[in-house]
């Protein structure tokens, strides 16, 4: 279940379409025509990763001309590399830094930028910051002059405090998973950070980009580009549908998918449901791990670890783990818990069909949930096809509930917001111009 720490996910139809598309020559030689210099493409050539997928195609070369980029694009259409590879070419002179950060709203995708970039073959110093863990390492990473730091925004600001980091020499900056960084939680450290920076150019990447995020766009970016790819590097390839179920009867039902299922993660909503329900499961002799914002980041780690090599067939999560976490191979998603919002439902499904693969979802819906539904529904998730629940439980088969067959070809992979009923706050403030 583990993926390459490099990871592209563009499918063989999709590196042959790129091909087709451009006649002649290796499929290396594109990310060449993008302005990729020969130190990456050996790196790429190593990881297996041979054409650039269409994110990567319309952002590099604005990224390398230094423009400011906001970048929307599915879960596992190759965003991360969209943004490191121009960053890698940047770094590549010599210089006092860091010159370079990427702020992330959990630890776990701070990692995965930090192995993505290793992965790159590239000589910058990196260091990587987060919460959770001893100040020991990450101290001894920023005492050798890093050229890039990544990390979450509380641990950047502690550092700060403390005289250990400075980003008065930042020239590119990327806000992963940008909407979630942007939200009220994170808004006000992330605005403190960029006011510490002196206006380098600017990058946001997420999978949604809700409309409340303009006003942070036209306060914190210079006439950025617009980088929207509304599918993955192939076609579409998930199946998501509604369970309807009496409250009484989830964590039975829930079982009984689950021994049919392996690779599962499981969304609930708060850290003591998620762990109530993973000790529920153990309880009915379930291989399950949970993954929570109270546990420690040695066994938030050690959970990861498991789930990706497939020593456990069941993650039980909470939206930490809808965001940026990169594990191949996960075949379902269930929504136990309905999101607060339908970007989470989003990012929560888009944990499978990555990459290319086929994937599906199931979200639960009781009677108690009607109003949330409705709400979710308002707010731009997608009307999902109802399943035949007994025959599923019965045979395993995926059969629409009569009510829902005619809608079964309406199933959609994303669930894109409506701007206009975003209950999102706005921020307001003076845009920064462009330094010289």
């Amino acid at each position: 279940m583990r993926s390459p720490p490099c990871s592209n996910g563009p499918s063989t139809s999709a590196r042959r379409k790129v091909r087709d598309q451009h006649p002649g020559g290796s499929e290396l030689s594109l990310f060449h025509e993008l302005g990729i210099g020969e130190r990456s493409l050996a790196a790429l050539e190593r990881c297996g990763i041979a054409a650039p997928v269409p994110v990567q195609t319309d952002a590099i070369p604005n990224l390398l001309a230094g423009r400011d980029v906001v970048i929307e694009a599915p879960t596992g259409s190759g965003k991360t590399l969209a943004y490191l590879l121009p960053m890698v070419e940047r770094l590549q002179r010599p210089g006092p830094g860091p010159r370079a950060l990427v702020l992330t709203p959990v630890r776990e995708l701070a990692m995965q930028v930090d192995a993505v970039y290793r992965g790159l073959g590239t000589t910058g110093r990196i260091a990587t910051l987060y919460g959770g863990v001893g100040y020991g390492a990450q101290m001894t990473a920023l005492r050798q002059r890093p050229d890039l730091v990544v990390g979450t925004p509380g641990r950047l600001l502690d550092l700060i405090e403390r005289g250990l980091l400075t980003l008065a020499r930042v020239r590119y900056l990327v806000l992963d998973e940008a909407d979630e960084m942007l939200d009220s939680g994170f808004a006000p450290s992330v605005e403190r950070l960029l006011a510490l920076t002196q206006r380098p150019q600017t990058i946001l990447a997420s999978a949604t980009m809700p409309g409340w995020v303009a006003a942070m766009i036209r306060k914190h970016l210079v006439n950025p580009v617009s980088v929207r790819v509304t599918g993955v590097a192939s076609e579409p390839r998930l199946e998501h549908a509604l369970i309807r179920v009496e409250r009484q009867s989830k964590l039975s039902t829930l079982s009984q998918l689950l021994r049919r299922n392996r690779g599962v993660i499981v969304f609930g909503r708060t850290k003591h449901g998620v762990r109530k329900l993973a000790a529920d499961l153990r309880r009915l002799r379930h291989d399950v791990d949970d993954l929570q914002g109270n546990m420690s980041q040695s066994a938030r780690d050690q959970a990861m670890a498991r789930f990706r090599s497939g020593r456990s067939d069941v993650l039980v999560a909470t939206n930490i783990a809808a965001r940026g976490l990169d594990v191949s191979l996960v075949g379902l998603v269930v929504n136990y818990d309905l999101p607060e919002t339908s970007e989470s439902l989003t990012h929560r499904v888009g944990r499978t069909a990555r990459m290319g693969n086929e994937g599906r979802a199931l979200t639960f819906l009781t009677p108690d949930d009607a109003v949330s539904w409705r709400r979710l529904r308002g707010q731009g998730a997608p009307d999902l096809p109802e399943i035949d629940l007994e025959h599923l439980l019965g045979s395993g088969d995926w059969r629409f509930a009569a009510a829902g067959v005619a809608q079964s070809e309406r199933v959609h992979a994303t669930a894109r917001p409506a701007p206009a009923r975003s209950a999102r706050p706005r921020y307001r403030g003076r845009r920064r111009g462009r330094a010289a």
